[in-house]
């Protein structure tokens, strides 16, 4: 697996928690560090809001460290928001803020029925007829934070069926098979609550602007990401908690640093969006 495969990965799989079920309202924020050959180089950080049945999510992915000195200059802000009910997650809408060297672009997707999709790119997004996004590959798919809350929220069947994803240039699955549960002591996860999911994860292509060839055969699909779910608070759902990923370069390694909550004030829910 490349490098900057892995990262992207990454981004895509440990961009959120899952939702909680909250009648009153909470909020709960987090952090994930990245780190290549034990050094750190990419920082996730996420704060997540609760009020009855509807939540407002916001991710940011950054580089740091020696990664950020030798590589492309990346920052990722993701912004995701809708209900749920105990039969899952209705998205609603999800914004995405991307700088990627230092060309800025911004994607709003709003959410129909059916699955359907509503977009608005900036600048406006006009790709060849090779790197458009048909429309019906479009229905159901989901911004990547929005995925994860959608995984996310089916708790113990988080890897039972893959994550439709889109950013608005590309469009991928990201597929995940269950492997195993690990106690939290053999998923070296002390803090968690209760066994801990641990699922193996790769991407598939759809249709979009890719700036490589795609695989010819199976065989030489990377190797899968491995991801561990786990319970950190009393609620069914499980949150991203470490990730592993081999890369040509060495093992790329992503862990939960921080987990707080705390009771949501009358701002912040007037400030939700829903």
């Amino acid at each position: 697996m490349s490098f900057r495969k892995a990262l992207s990965g990454i981004a895509l799989c440990a961009l959120a928690p899952a939702a909680a079920w909250a009648d009153d309202g909470k909020l709960v924020e987090g952090g994930y560090e990245i780190t290549f050959a034990g050094f750190s180089g990419f920082r996730i950080d996420f704060t997540a809001r609760f009020d009855g049945a509807s939540y407002d999510v916001e991710s940011h992915a950054f580089k740091n460290g020696m990664l950020k000195a030798v590589t492309m200059n990346y920052e990722g802000r993701n912004r995701a928001w809708g209900g749920f009910s105990p039969q899952g997650a209705r998205p609603v809408g999800g914004s995405l803020s991307l700088v990627v060297g230092s060309t800025p672009r911004t994607w709003l997707a709003q959410y129909g029925a059916g699955g359907t999709l509503r977009e608005t790119h900036s600048p406006k997004w006009e790709p060849t007829p090779k790197d458009a996004i048909p429309e019906d590959k479009k229905v159901g798919s989901l911004d990547p934070l929005t995925a994860v809350l959608v995984a996310g929220m089916k708790g113990d069947a988080a890897c039972d069926a893959p994550a439709p994803s889109n950013d608005g240039l590309r469009r991928v699955d990201i597929m995940l098979r269950k492997l195993r549960m690990e106690t939290p002591a053999q998923a070296g996860l002390p803090e968690a609550k209760g066994d801990v999911l641990v699922c193996e994860l790769y991407s598939k292509r759809v249709a979009g602007q890719f700036f490589d060839a795609p695989e010819e055969a199976e065989s030489q699909r990377d190797a899968p990401m491995i991801l561990w779910l786990a319970h950190f608070d009393n609620t069914p759902f499980r949150y991203p908690a470490k990730l592993e990923a081999k890369t040509g370069f060495g093992t790329i390694r992503g862990k939960l640093l921080s987990f707080t909550q705390r009771p949501l004030t009358q701002e912040e829910k007037v400030a939700m969006r829903r």
